[in-house]
């Protein structure tokens, strides 16, 4: 998603997904750019085709950190509550199975990126 030979710099999606991310506590860096672009992949499918504004970037963004990050440290750069918020959305995830934020948790297993207390305490398993 960069203009044509870089000359048109980067996505205005991946800008906001990149924002959202520092905003959540984890760098920008600290996420392959496939998992970003898959990322924002996916936001556009569940908004029928539009473009992901900041809003639902930085719900998705707080999703990944938590993920990737593990409990401890999102919670030192994020808050209780925002953890506490974060483990709701997961837990939910779990129960049903699908939708966006079930597929952005799948997204960090596939990837090799989950933190290895977030699968263990919510039981996760790629199936």
């Amino acid at each position: 998603m960069r203009g044509l030979f870089g000359l048109f710099g980067r996505a205005a999606e991946l800008e906001r997904l990149d924002l959202a991310l520092r905003a959540a506590g984890l760098h920008p860096r600290a996420v392959p750019d496939a998992v970003k672009l898959t990322t924002v992949k996916l936001l556009k499918e569940a908004g029928g085709g539009s473009a992901p504004d900041q809003r639902k970037c930085g719900s998705a963004a707080v999703l990944l950190a938590y993920c990737i990050l593990g409990p401890q440290a999102f919670t030192a750069a994020s808050g209780a509550a925002q953890t506490e918020a974060v483990e709701m959305r997961l837990a939910a995830a779990c129960e049903t199975g699908g939708g966006m934020d079930a597929r952005l948790v799948l997204l960090t297993m596939h990837a090799g990126l989950i933190h290895p207390t977030v699968v263990e305490r919510h039981q996760l398993t790629m199936e």
